[in-house]
């Protein structure tokens, strides 16, 4: 597991540990919203509502060196949400997979950096994602190799929820299940909202949990913004031996930054300077 470079936290104790994640992740929330704002584009609503999920993962539960990105040992992390991806860049930079100065490229020309995640040339990603629906199969496929070649790396996969509405995953969880991938691990982001409206008025999925484990998974529920709640699900995995696991976290769309909080527009909003000032000061800081 990687430490960052400022913090021991497994030295630390648990409230000392839960607030220093807190921290990162609201260090994730202000790059992000810097990057889509230089950048002119972006999803910073999502961006927000996963924070928690990728800080408690690279910070708390992947076994990951950043400066062997590349080790065949390494546990898989997949963001088929890769619309999300200024918050999966703001973690990699200071989880040290490159630089943080290097996040003020993002979705320039040539810049590594790109919309969705590219898996040439930037170390620390796994797939090449933003297609919604292809994060969960490939993930799947990750993990039956791992199987065959008796490996004991784990894959994990975070997929929004309005993405669930893409009929790929379901195969992928009938698959996972029939191959009986314990060492797959998928999140699901279930802030809710998706591009335009609330899930459940575009297309329902609940029960979501009952379905889910309709195609063999075990699934359980957590405050995705709950570091202790997040950190005991992923640290309880394989939930049963010989299945698939499948946390529901619930997060809010744009958390922490209160004129974003729940609200569909900031999908793919892009905050003026002024917003920017504003969102900043809410998360306790500037851009950094």
């Amino acid at each position: 597991m990687h430490k960052y470079p400022s913090l021991d936290l497994d030295a630390a104790s648990g409230d000392a540990q839960i607030t220093a994640l807190r921290d990162l992740a609201n260090a994730v929330r202000r790059h992000s919203l810097g990057m889509v704002h230089g950048a002119g584009a972006g999803h910073p609503g999502g961006d927000l509502s996963a924070a928690d999920i990728l800080t408690a993962l690279y910070f708390g539960v992947l076994r990951i060196d950043p400066a062997r990105p590349g080790d065949p040992l390494r546990d898989r992390f997949i963001l088929s949400k890769g619309h999300c991806s200024a918050s999966l860049y703001a973690t990699l930079a200071m989880a040290g997979f490159f630089p943080v100065d290097e996040l003020a490229s993002f979705m320039q020309p040539r810049s590594r950096l790109s919309g969705h995640p590219h898996r040439a040339g930037l170390p620390g990603i796994e797939a090449s994602t933003g297609p919604l629906g292809h994060g969960l199969p490939i993930a799947a496929g990750a993990a039956l190799a791992a199987k065959i070649d008796g490996a004991a790396w784990r894959t994990y996969v975070l997929t929004g929820d309005g993405e669930l509405q893409e009929g790929s995953n379901w195969e992928a969880m009938m698959a996972a299940a029939h191959y009986q991938l314990d060492n797959l691990t998928l999140i699901v982001d279930r802030n809710g909202i998706q591009q335009g409206d609330r899930t459940e008025r575009i297309l329902k999925l609940e029960p979501l949990a009952d379905k889910i484990r309709a195609f063999g998974w075990r699934v359980r529920e957590v405050d995705g913004h709950d570091f202790t709640q997040l950190l005991e699900a992923f640290r309880a995995t394989p939930f049963e031996a010989g299945s698939p696991s499948c946390i529901i976290a619930h997060t809010t769309k744009g958390k922490g930054v209160s004129f974003i909080e729940d609200r569909a527009e900031w999908h793919h909003h892009v905050p003026t300077s002024a917003e920017l000032e504003a969102a900043l000061a809410e998360l306790g800081g500037t851009a950094q």
